[in-house]
């Protein structure tokens, strides 16, 4: 089933939630003439523990989502809280791994999701950060973000067999952070974690962005013997000649400030080359090879030249998970949480944009 993430939506309580399911979800599914529309649900840390203390909630928004013909089989439990305020930036990754409230936040949300999963879900899957932003970190650090994992993962294996389906996190790199790629999650993730209930999210946005060949990072996660739990189903932009006067012009209109939009470029040498913003790559980075931007543009639209999106990255991405996971295919949403700030996008009607990327996302990706 594919999903959107509800994570583009500002509402932080409960009453707010079920009211943009009516103002999007809703007219999203009935723009696709479907009966039953995935949802990837995101509960800011209040609602989801107002929720995961109150079974009569949970039962209220269950009945709620499926009157609408709306079906959740996964969260995403990244962002904690404020993800539309008008700063966001770094404070994304907090609290990290290494905060009590990390845990607690997400064991609420297995809590809710135990309560919410669609009956046609084989799993229920919790997208999370990879640990946290790069700095500070440390081994004292590492030592408490394993036994974070620990107590959420016993939880999860508790409920599991409660509901009599399984409940998984998934890990999510981003470039920048502990995990910076899918690479790195798998040396962390490996024998670290129980991968009955821990794998990753491979956001393809991300992928694209860390310049990593999607195929190889799909079997060398496999090769660990981790699941690919849930994709993210994101694009990113994409410049093949950076210092180019109308490459920067176009670079230039991304630049907003909300959300961290790291830049990676690819130099002669081969090596990967770091900025940790847009205006700062704009500065920084000497632009002799392409570049790739953490910015989720829409699927079904492409940027203005000289300016791509990378959803090949996407699509040999899933190709890859189809051809070789384990029990079948995870958890495929679509993220586009970008569009109040994206340059081109100035008052569209939001649940078009949405119902035209599930379209793209069911005629070119594999579900």
């Amino acid at each position: 089933m594919l999903s959107y993430c509800t994570n583009v939506h500002p509402a932080e309580d409960l009453d707010g939630i079920i009211g943009q399911l009516d103002t999007y979800a809703t007219p999203v599914r009935e723009s696709l003439a479907v009966d039953v529309l995935g949802v990837g649900l995101w509960l800011a840390a209040d609602v989801a523990a107002g929720l995961a203390a109150d079974a009569a909630a949970r039962a209220r928004l269950a009945g709620e989502l499926k009157a609408r013909g709306l079906a959740v089989q996964t969260l995403n439990a990244f962002p904690y809280g404020g993800f539309h305020d008008e700063v966001v930036k770094h404070a994304v990754y907090v609290p990290d791994w290494t905060d009590p409230r990390r845990a607690r936040y997400t064991r609420d949300c297995l809590t809710v999701l135990a309560d919410l999963l669609h009956s046609d879900a084989a799993y229920g899957s919790i997208s999370t950060l990879p640990l946290g932003w790069r700095e500070p970190w440390g081994p004292a650090a590492d030592d408490r973000a394993v036994a974070a994992f620990d107590e959420v993962t016993a939880y999860a294996r508790t409920l599991s067999g409660r509901i009599g389906r399984p409940l998984r996190l998934a890990v999510e790199p981003e470039p920048g952070c502990v995990l910076d790629t899918a690479a790195d999650a798998v040396a962390w993730l490996a024998g670290r974690v129980d991968a009955e209930h821990v794998g990753l999210c491979l956001d393809t946005c991300h992928l694209a962005v860390s310049f990593a060949d999607p195929t190889a990072t799909v079997r060398r996660i496999h090769d660990a013997g981790l699941d690919v739990v849930k994709v993210q189903a994101s694009a990113a932009l994409h410049v093949d000649r950076p210092l180019e006067a109308e490459a920067r012009a176009a670079l230039a209109e991304f630049v907003e400030p909300r959300y961290l939009h790291q830049v990676r470029e690819l130099a002669p040498t081969g090596e990967v080359l770091a900025a940790d913003d847009l205006d700062r790559a704009l500065e920084e980075l000497p632009g002799r090879g392409p570049w790739r931007v953490h910015f989720h543009v829409p699927l079904h639209a492409q940027p203005r030249p000289p300016l791509v999106s990378t959803t090949d990255v996407l699509t040999e991405a899933v190709a890859a998970v189809a051809a070789g996971q384990r029990g079948g295919m995870p958890h495929v949403e679509v993220e586009t949480y970008t569009w109040t700030v994206l340059p081109t996008w100035r008052g569209s009607d939001l649940a078009t944009g949405i119902a035209d990327e599930l379209r793209w996302a069911r005629t070119e990706v594999t579900v």
